[in-house]
């Protein structure tokens, strides 16, 4: 069995604009120890082609990125094969509202040294040992006490179109810049309760873990990022 896509793009794209299947968006991530990720995409591959899904999925030693589309019909049986695998049993899928299902039109799994680029060494703490997630409402409690500090983990340009009122908001244009700037700005506040948030919540478990490997005691984020606290 091929573990690739051998059919012309644009005749796959061309296929895909014909058929009136209707096809679920979604996205989900989780930061997990996958010792060999070669062969876990492999065996990936081989489950998500039974269903038919289609996208972008990266897979590293420290875990999976995924942004994919499947058949309305076989979704029920895709959720059942992905939670099938342990360290991704039960995860939250972040379905797109506003999308044709077209979004995507051959599956493409790819391995790389990370899902999010970030230039730190993985080996020195580790990523599983994230902070707390936050629902909406916990997100609001929280942030009402005089002892939090609220930190927009995303990068300027971005935080510049909106921001959450009174968000520390690091000048900085990447990840990579990002993390070890906002661990020194808040060097002195390790006891107060240090809440991050993102757009859809990937970065946030990187940097929660990288927070609590640098002594910080409390570290929270916003679950599924902005996109979910919009949902809830």
């Amino acid at each position: 069995m091929a573990l690739y896509n051998k059919v012309n793009k644009e005749v796959l794209k061309l296929r895909l604009q014909a058929s009136d299947k209707k096809r679920i968006t979604l996205s989900f991530y989780q930061y997990a120890h996958i010792e060999n990720p070669e062969m876990f995409r492999n065996e990936f591959y081989r489950l998500l082609e039974k269903t038919q899904v289609f996208g972008r999925i990266y897979v590293a030693k420290e875990g999976i990125n995924a942004q994919i589309s499947v058949p309305e019909p076989q979704f029920e049986q895709f959720k059942s094969d992905l939670y099938s695998i342990p360290f991704l049993n039960g995860i939250r899928l972040n379905i797109a509202i506003e999308d044709d299902g077209k979004s995507f039109y051959k599956l493409k799994i790819k391995v790389r040294n990370k899902i999010v680029a970030d230039g730190l060494d993985d080996n020195s703490f580790d990523v599983t040992k994230r902070g707390k997630h936050l629902s909406a409402k916990e997100y609001n409690d929280l942030t009402e006490k005089d002892n939090t500090i609220v930190v927009d983990m995303r990068n300027h340009y971005e935080s510049e179109v909106g921001h959450f009122e009174g968000a520390i908001c690091p000048d900085v244009e990447t990840f990579r810049e990002e993390l070890p700037l906002v661990a020194d700005m808040l060097k002195k506040d390790k006891e107060k309760n240090i809440v991050m948030y993102c757009t859809g919540g990937i970065r946030c478990e990187k940097a929660s873990a990288y927070m609590l490997h640098n002594g910080f005691e409390n570290v929270f984020m916003l679950d599924g990022g902005i996109i979910e606290y919009a949902r809830q």
